[in-house]
């Protein structure tokens, strides 16, 4: 997947510096999704360049699993919540005895566990990473994860997300914008079988229109389902299909029956084959009303789909309108669905966005995003 000869030979003094950083990452959710690819991403890299690096994850976490499949150090320790202080301390213990001298937290809980840990162990360096694009919360306990001095960096996956942060009055020098990367080759192998598409229950001659998206709140289900209504009664050879799961998934499927959708989109749950679904959509569509940056997104142009998302978050950052992709309001299902049936009727339009997509994707390649964190491991240790 990831070499490291591909990144060392432009690094000066690299036995110098993988003497220097020895980092141990801490994700304290149990489902997967793309904090865990993330997280799981940089781990398996620094891992095969010869870094100490290790990550602690709950025990029987799809991470966990992912970790013992490949191989890669990790350490399951359960994490009762912020205030789980016991977890602090053997992560702090775990630290002194392996020389680790940063901590890399991946997620919310994450951070005040890692909070904890430098309170038993102070010579600790702290890096969070904020993924959402949502302010923080109010209560006093958010506020004091993120503005106390005891957190040297906070990791924002895009530059929405780090305004968000200063509008919070999260100091400027504070924060850092390293994009979340994805493997560009990651579905090069990837070959959906001949009659993928019959099992689905897609009619061969109808355009599939694909999200891949957990069945959360911001991602906003309830906009691509009204968008889709709109679709298939002025265009009847489309059909929807959404890979995911997820919290709101009766909301959802209760919301999809009531529009009449049941024989129009489809509903496959959380699948890890979704390189066989991207390589089948026609074209993909990410209805978020809110959201970091979007990695789904990045997985679509890597295969050359054309991609229509909502303008908000990190997403402007990776979708040029008109140019590599196709960008409409948030929370608009009249738009969404104009820009759907726009592309469903433009053979050529999907075929440039597709194409232009193939080569914008590669200055988000996970080797770059591996690097960047390197230089800040350098940066916050010196």
């Amino acid at each position: 997947m990831m070499r490291a000869e591909k990144i060392a030979v432009f690094v000066p003094n690299f036995q110098m510096r993988i003497d220097k950083i020895k980092v141990l990452h801490i994700d304290s959710e149990t489902s997967w999704r793309g904090g865990q690819q993330q997280a799981a991403y940089l781990l398996e890299a620094m891992n095969e360049q010869g870094y100490c690096t290790s990550l602690v994850c709950q025990p029987k976490s799809a991470i966990e699993k992912y970790c013992q499949d490949k191989a890669l150090p990790h350490v399951p320790i359960k994490m009762c919540g912020e205030i789980d202080f016991v977890a602090g301390v053997r992560i702090a213990r775990i630290c002194k005895k392996n020389n680790f001298n940063i901590l890399h937290l991946h997620s919310g809980h994450a951070l005040a566990i890692g909070l904890w840990a430098k309170f038993f162990y102070s010579k600790l360096k702290l890096i969070a990473v904020r993924r959402v694009d949502f302010h923080i919360k109010h209560n006093w306990l958010s506020q004091f994860k993120y503005k106390n001095k005891l957190l040297d960096k906070i990791v924002c996956i895009s530059h929405g997300i780090e305004k968000v942060l200063i509008e919070d009055g999260i100091p400027g020098q504070k924060l850092v914008t390293i994009y979340s990367g994805i493997d560009i080759d990651k579905f090069v192998n990837s070959f959906p079988p001949i009659d993928f598409r019959d099992g689905l229950g897609v009619p061969q001659k109808n355009i599939l229109v694909g999200t891949i998206a957990a069945m959360a709140n911001h991602k906003d289900y309830p906009n691509l389902l009204k968008a889709a209504k709109i679709v298939v009664e002025q265009q009847n050879d489309v059909t929807f299909c959404a890979v995911g799961d997820g919290p709101e998934r009766e909301k959802i499927l209760s919301l999809a029956d009531e529009l009449g959708l049941k024989s129009k989109f489809i509903f496959t749950g959380f699948r890890g084959d979704i390189g066989k679904f991207l390589k089948t959509f026609d074209i993909f569509v990410l209805a978020s009303k809110k959201e970091g940056m979007g990695t789904s997104i990045l997985d679509a142009q890597a295969v050359g789909l054309p991609v229509i998302a909502c303008e908000t978050g990190g997403i402007p950052e990776i979708i040029s309108h008109s140019k590599n992709g196709w960008l409409v309001p948030p929370k608009d299902e009249a738009k969404l669905a104009e820009a759907i049936l726009l592309l469903v009727q433009d053979h050529q339009l999907r075929k440039r966005l597709g194409y232009n997509a193939l080569k914008t994707v590669k200055d988000f390649d996970i080797r770059l995003t591996v690097e960047k964190n390197i230089r800040l491991y350098e940066e916050i240790l010196d």
